[in-house]
């Protein structure tokens, strides 16, 4: 069986009541894929912005014009993703807490060592706060990746709060030494924290 493809939506919703509970519905008319995650914006994203994590189990991308279509969408851009030491195939954010998404900018060839780098460091950074690792992800390159020699990769990261993730910088820990050395092969990182869309409904499969 071929490996999962996930796809990650950014969009602009425009300016209607409830725009998040619009996107929810908007979602069921897409076919052929998971929602893994609908997320709203909390920090570091405009109000009407969204992300979507779509999966598709066999591999095979289906039709998203359904989803990015005016009037309810106003802009969307989408990142074909390949999964790295997570998430599993099968795998789902947990519901509460806040989810912190955070993009990196990495030196073309050390890519695979980010993510090893990446792996070790979660053991501890896991053990210490009340935190989970979603997923590791790599983007299908660019025109622009490939002329910056980059590789870019999104994290997803569930902590507790905002407390936990101002605790979990604490540059004592053995994590943060691990994660030292992956800064130093990072040219460009930034992130947003956001919060789950519609965690407490066990439906994401859109037939």
């Amino acid at each position: 069986m071929a490996a999962a493809a996930y796809d990650y939506l950014f969009l602009t919703i425009a300016r209607v009541p409830a725009p998040h509970q619009a996107l929810s519905e908007r979602l069921a008319g897409v076919a052929g894929g998971e929602v893994v995650g609908q997320f709203a914006p909390q920090l570091g994203w405009a109000g009407n912005d969204a992300a979507v994590l779509m999966r598709w189990p066999d591999g095979t991308r289906g039709e998203l014009t359904t989803l990015t279509a005016a009037p309810l969408v106003t802009a969307a851009n989408t990142q074909r993703l390949t999964p790295t030491v997570r998430p599993g195939d099968t795998d789902r954010p947990a519901p509460g807490g806040i989810y912190v998404h955070r993009w990196f900018e990495v030196e073309a060839g050390a890519v695979d060592e980010f993510v090893a780098l990446s792996g070790q460091g979660w053991q501890d950074f896991e053990a210490k706060f009340d935190a989970r690792i979603f997923g590791l992800f790599r983007a299908e390159a660019s025109a622009e990746d490939r002329a910056n020699t980059v590789t870019r990769l999104l994290l997803i990261t569930r902590y507790g709060d905002h407390g936990v993730w101002e605790a979990s910088r604490d540059p004592t820990t053995e994590a943060m030494q691990i994660f030292l050395r992956r800064q130093q092969l990072t040219r460009r990182s930034w992130a947003a924290s956001t919060r789950l869309v519609g965690a407490s409904s066990p439906s994401g499969v859109l037939g």
